[in-house]
Order: structure tokens, then sequence, then C-alpha cells
């Protein structure tokens, strides 16, 4: 099934204490004078908070910064659709937050699976996110007496999210929009819209330019720069049906992955517990309902299989409030892994709610009688108001239904502490990567890191590397440049002419059943091995079935899709291979075969419940990064092993 190379991978982390880590990095790093940055260029693909951020931070050092987005502006990049809050450590409640304890709850709620190293990091810079924010004049919500407001998420026990109301990702999004404007109107970031990122140009074992796509015209285009940043998101949607934008892809990445960066821990998936059920076949995308809304929702089911009455009419005695039964000190702020499995053990012993069956409350009729129902209004207005306009259901008055589904991925090319890819001269930022979350993402944290990596990592890093190397020197005349450009068009025109019977959506839909049916909450060896074979059958019917009407030189939506579906139909595959190879359970990744038993001694001592995820830490305490040796051939496995020396490793318990 795959090759395990020899050599472990090395993470290039600094020496020294972890709270000295960046600190010294940053001054050991080589720097480019601000004379000479006007001399190197960068491409950064993506304009999301990391993106966005990292282009209009590049430009104001004083780099020829290149920047790309699939949209008809960096406006509507995915990370406008957070909704819940940024998390910092800033203890203005004052209950007893650090930047010690932001990174251990985000080590232990990754189910210690991630780099230690970074995710200080990540902890130390979170403050200045929220200082920068504000300067550009961010709205976040504020107490009575002016200071900034917070709320608690999933996997902790302080306050320690800042928001603007449920619209925090467009909030900060369009702060980083107006610092990359500034630039654009500079001079310093040139704008290509509408632009999809086809392939990677390596000379020379460096990665040196991209090769693009107009989405309006169909024209190929050829760009070339000293250093390529992938900023592109994740990689939800193989699953079809998610909370991502239909834009939402792995092509990106993959492509990179096939030009040698190595893909890491591809099966860490988050399902996020509260979302809109599924209501019909005819969907093409699911609704996020953010995690805020655990701080005053409860979430319930009857205890009752049969029960028939309409869920205000339940009375308290006959409601299982499931989350705080099993888990009293987190109660309904348990991490998203551990509620969305909560919530599917309910359903599937059948006492899920709504016509399917498969749903639960999540019920603001305490907080509205605790706080009154202008209080609730102001904290979750516009998302009570999204809630009622798709579903026709006021939560005002009744329990919402919720359910898990796929919303974001912890897996991403792999990365140095760097956030430099094994392909020198290709860094990749936010979800794109894989470095900062292990196994499960604690809510609020996607922001924190998109902001970070652009803002605060990359300004230094990239630095360190363009200055070991002369500005320039690369033509879109050179054969490597050449080459890329007749792998992107062939590809394209080999879509075109298959000339089949089935849509690229009839064949994005099967595979997400397959890996929802598999690959989804809980795997087991024998299901991870049927979606196998059944993606490798799919892949090749879609080659020889698939129809794609239009031409490719002009607007064609359907060519974008069918694209798209072919790197998803590729990149399932080694996202079953790595399931099936990680026997154990964690984070996100939930073994049928690797769970807390009634003999283990955690489940005898109540620390945790049967049926809780059940990690191998003697043999897959590593990151697992793969390499591309071609579609259908054995990938190869490199092992980036993580040392825990300041978060001990423990059986993570949430009671």
């Amino acid at each position: 099934m795959f090759n395990v190379a020899d050599s472990p991978l090395n993470g290039n982390v600094p020496e020294g204490s972890v709270q000295e880590k960046w600190d010294k990095h940053r001054f050991n790093v080589k720097l480019v004078n601000p004379a000479n940055k006007r001399k190197y260029s960068v491409i950064v693909v993506g304009t999301g908070l990391a993106g966005g951020s990292a282009a209009a931070s590049l430009a104001e050092l004083g780099y020829n910064v290149k920047s790309f987005c699939v949209q008809d502006s960096p406006r509507r990049a995915h990370s406008i659709a957070a909704q819940g809050g940024i998390n910092a450590a800033k203890n203005y409640p004052n209950d007893g937050d650090s930047v010690w304890r932001l990174f251990y709850d985000t080590v232990k709620g990754g189910d210690y699976r991630s780099r230690e190293a970074n995710v200080y990091r990540l902890a130390q810079v979170s403050n200045y996110i929220i200082d920068q924010c504000v300067s550009q004049g961010v709205p976040f919500a504020r107490e009575y007496g002016g200071t900034l407001a917070n709320r608690s998420f999933g996997g902790a026990q302080v306050s320690r999210t800042f928001y603007c109301r449920g619209q925090t990702g467009q909030q900060l999004l369009l702060g980083a929009y107006q610092a990359l404007q500034r630039q654009v109107n500079a001079s310093k970031v040139k704008m290509f819209t509408r632009r999809e990122m086809l392939d990677i140009i390596v000379i020379d074992g460096q990665a040196r330019g991209i090769i693009t796509r107009n989405l309006t015209t169909g024209k190929f285009e050829t760009h070339v720069a000293d250093a390529v940043v992938l900023a592109t998101g994740g990689y939800g949607n193989v699953f079809y049906l998610s909370t991502n934008a239909k834009s939402c892809n792995v092509t990106a990445a993959w492509r990179a992955h096939k030009r040698g960066a190595y893909f890491a821990n591809p099966c860490y998936t988050q399902i996020h517990p509260t979302c809109i059920p599924t209501s019909g076949d005819y969907q093409s995308k699911l609704t996020l309902m953010s995690e805020s809304l655990r701080n005053d929702g409860r979430v319930w089911v009857p205890k009752n299989a049969d029960e028939a009455r309409k869920p205000e009419d339940i009375p308290e005695e006959d409601r299982d409030y499931y989350l705080e039964r099993r888990y009293p000190a987190f109660g309904n702020l348990v991490p998203r892994d551990v509620a969305s499995r909560a919530a599917k053990e309910r359903c599937d012993a059948g006492y899920g709610v709504g016509e399917t069956g498969f749903a639960v409350f999540l019920d603001f009729r305490d907080a509205i009688k605790r706080d009154g129902e202008d209080t609730v209004r102001k904290k979750y207005g516009n998302l009570f108001h999204m809630y009622h306009k798709i579903t026709d259901d006021d939560p005002y008055k009744v329990p919402m239904r919720i359910y898990p589904a796929v919303h974001y991925t912890m897996g991403g090319l792999w990365v140095d502490y760097n956030l430099q890819s094994n392909l020198p001269g290709l860094f990749v930022l936010g979800e794109a990567n894989f470095s900062d979350h292990g196994a499960n993402r604690l809510g609020a944290s996607a922001l924190m890191q998109g902001l970070a990596d652009g803002y605060f990592v990359i300004p230094y890093t990239i630095g360190n590397h363009l200055a070991k190397m002369e500005p320039g020197g690369i033509s879109t005349d050179q054969p490597e440049c050449k080459e890329a450009l007749a792998n992107a068009t062939g590809r394209v025109n080999k879509l075109l002419s298959i000339g089949g019977g089935r849509s690229a959506d009839s064949f994005h839909r099967e595979l997400g059943k397959i890996m929802w049916e598999y690959c989804g909450m809980a795997r087991n060896d024998a299901g991870l091995k049927t979606a196998a074979g059944k993606i490798s059958e799919l892949r090749d019917e879609f080659w020889s079935d698939l129809y794609v009407p239009g031409a490719g030189e002009s607007f064609n939506q359907s060519l974008e899709h069918a694209g798209r579906v072919a790197d998803f139909l590729e990149f399932a595959e080694l996202f079953a291979i790595d399931a099936m190879h990680r026997k154990e359970s964690c984070g996100g990744h939930f073994r049928e075969e690797h769970q807390s038993a009634a003999n283990d001694e955690d489940v005898k001592s109540g620390k945790i419940s049967e049926g809780e995820a059940k990690r191998d830490d003697e043999n897959f305490a590593y990151a697992a990064a793969w390499e591309f040796n071609g579609v259908g051939e054995k990938p190869s496995l490199h092992k980036e092993h993580l040392e825990f020396n300041d978060v001990q490793l423990a059986t993570r318990s949430y009671k």
C-alpha cells in the first residue's frame, strides 16, 4: 500500500526552551536589507486571511508581490465565512488565561499530534494579532465600559475568544483586504483575480513560479518569482457536502504535491458539531452554525427514543443534556471532535430528532429566560436570522436542530518551523499547511493561525530563504516553465476530449458519499480498504466517461469543476491510505478498532468514558508526510517524530 522512507523528517525546530525559540530564531535568521528587498519578487496564491495578510506584509516590507485569487475579489475568500471569533491570550477577563495555557489547550485539543514549537509560537503571537486588527479598525465586540469583550469556545475553561458578533471572519478579512489594497495602490502588489493555479514551476530543485488559467478568458499564464507562497485553504470539499464554499478545493496543494512537496496527515479532518442537518439529495453544501452558540445554547436529545412531542413541550426530566452529563467539567464546550462523536452516538442509538433522525437540539430557552431575548439577540442575532431563513424555524421560540458536518482540515502540505515545505522556495500558510492543530483544531484558532502566519511569521522566515539567493534570473522561456505550461494545458485538453456521459458533479457526489461512509466520523480497516478500491474504480470511470460541455478558451465553470474533481479523486486515495496506516484514534481521526473499553484503567478510574479516542503514542507519535510517486502508485511515507517536552503526553480528558 505504501513505502516507508529510511530517514526521519527534520522540522528545523530551533534549539532552546520553547518560550525562547521564536525570539532567538528571529535574531538568527538572515535578513534582506531594505534597499535589496525591492529586487526580490514573491508570488502569493490565495487572498484569505493567511494569503491576504502575507501579501500585504511582504509588500509593506518592500518586496514585489504578485497576488492571485480564484474569486473576482479578495473579499470573497472563504475566510469571510468564519463566524465565531479568534483566540488570543490577552486574559482581559482575568480568568486565568496565559500564553502557556493557550499553548497547552491547543496541544491537548489536537490530541498531542502537533509540533510543540509551532503551537507555542502561535500562542505567543496571538496577542499581537488583536493589536494589529484593532489598529486596522476591526470592530470587535466591546463591554459597556469600552474594553474588548471575550467569550468561550470549545476545549477551554477560560474566555479568550474575541469576536465581531457572528461575522468575525468577514471583519478580519476586510482588515487584511484594506492593508492589501493599500499595497496595490502603492504598486507593490499586482493583483490577479479569477486565476486558478494549475502547476508549480520547479527550477534547479526550487519553486520559482506558477502556471495559472484565467477563469474568465481561459488563457494560460506563466508567472515566475524568487519564492512562492501557497495560502489556498483546505480540502474539506473532497466530501462534497461540507460547510466550505463550493470554490474551495485541493488543486493548488495537490499540484504542488505532485511536484515534490510532501502532503502531511491528510486523514485529519474536522467534523464540526453545530451545522444545519442535511435535508435532501439536492443540496450541494451545508451551513455552519457558529460554535459560539454553545456558550449559551444547551445540547440535548429526548430520553425517550420514541418521543413524539414537540421539543418545547418536552419537560426537563425527559431531556438528556448528554454533553453536560458525560463531560461535566466542560459541558457543552468540549472540543469539536468530542461533541461530534457524542452527537453521532446518540443518533446512532436512536435518540436523534427531526425527520431523518440525524440531528440533536441546540436550545436557547434557558439563556433567553436568564438574560432576556434582547441580550441573546445582540450576541447571536445574525446567526439566528440565518437559521430562521434556511429552516423556517424561529430559534427564539424552538430549539435549533444541528448535526456534525465536515468543516476544516488539519492535514495539509508539510512545512518546517519556517513554514517552508520540503520543496525549497515553496512556503505554505494557514489551512493549506499541517503545522499547528494536530489531529483536531480548537474553535476560533483557524483565524488565529492564518493571521499569525501571514502577519507575523512569513515576513521573517521568507527573508531567511531569499537572503541566500540572488534575485531574479528566471525567464518564462526556460524549459521548466514551458514543461509546466504544457502539463497544465494538456490536462485541461484531456478533460475536454473525453466526451463521456457523466457530469463532473455526479462524480463528485459519488466520491463524497464514499468518503462520508468510509472516511467520515468513524473509520475501520475494512471500510478504508473498501474506500480505496472504490475511489480507484471511480477515478478510472471519471477519465473514461466524463463529459465537459463548452470549450477551454472561455468562461467554463464545468471545466473548472472537472479539474478540481480530478484532483480530489487522486487525493482521496491518499486520504484513505493515510487513515488506513494510522492504526490509532486521535482527534478527528477515529478508528472503531481503537477506542476506550470498559476494562481500560482510565475508564475504570472514571477519567474517561467508554468509546473515547485511544491513541497509540508508542507507534504513531509522528506527522505522516507522504511523497507522490505517481497516480495509482504506492506513496512513500516520511515520518517527522513529535517530541513533547513541555506538554506531557496524557490521555485527553474533558470530564
